[in-house]
C-alpha cells in the first residue's frame, strides 16, 4: 500500500523539512519554502535527489517569480509536472512565514493553472489568502520573527514580509 502521506496522488503537495522531502512522493519539481534565510542543507538535499528534480528556492518576496518558473518548467516538459514545496521550517517544524509563503506559491500556481493539489496545500493557500493584509504582523509575531528582533534583526523580517518584492526566481539545479 502507498504511504497516503507521500501525496503520490495530487500534482502539487507539501511537506515541512528532510523528512517531508523523503516521505513525499517522487517530483519533477522541488520549491524548499524559506521565508527568513535560507536552508541550503535542505536545497542541497533535493539537489542531490537522486531522480534529479529542478530545483527552485521559494519565499514570499519571490512566490509569483517561482509559481511562474515552475509553470515554465512545466510547459518545457511538455507534459504534467508534479511539484513538491518543502518548507524549511524552524529546524523542519512548523514555521507560520514559511507556511503563508507557501499559500503564496501555491496561489500563483493555481492562476497558472496549476491546482490539483493536496489538502495540506489548499489549507495553505487559503490561510495565506485569507491572511495577506496581516503578512507583516504574522511574520514579525512569529517564533522566528519574535527571535530575530531579539537579535536585532527586525528589518530581516519586514523585508523577507514583501510579497513579490523579488520578480526573479531562485533556481538552485
Amino acid at each position: 500500500m502507498t504511504d497516503a502521506r507521500s501525496q503520490w496522488n495530487y500534482q502539487v503537495r507539501l511537506g515541512w523539512g528532510s523528512k517531508g522531502l523523503e516521505r513525499l512522493a517522487e517530483a519533477d519539481i522541488v520549491v524548499v519554502v524559506d521565508a527568513i534565510g535560507a536552508d541550503d542543507a535542505l536545497v542541497a538535499q533535493a539537489v542531490g535527489l537522486a531522480h534529479g528534480p529542478a530545483v527552485f528556492s521559494g519565499s514570499l518576496r519571490n512566490a509569483t517569480a517561482t509559481a511562474k518558473a515552475v509553470y515554465k518548467e512545466q510547459l518545457a516538459r511538455a507534459g504534467r509536472t508534479t511539484i513538491n514545496l518543502v518548507l524549511a521550517g524552524d529546524a523542519g517544524e512548523f514555521a507560520v512565514e514559511d507556511y503563508l509563503a507557501a499559500g503564496a506559491i501555491a496561489d500563483a500556481l493555481t492562476t497558472l493553472g496549476l491546482d490539483h493539489s493536496a489538502p495540506d496545500v489548499a489549507v495553505a493557500t487559503e490561510g495565506f489568502r485569507a491572511l495577506t493584509r496581516a503578512v507583516k504582523h504574522l511574520f514579525l509575531a512569529s517564533a522566528s520573527g519574535l527571535e530575530l528582533k531579539e537579535a536585532d534583526r527586525r528589518d530581516e523580517v519586514k523585508a523577507a514580509a514583501e510579497l513579490d518584492s523579488e520578480a526573479e526566481p531562485d533556481r538552485r539545479s
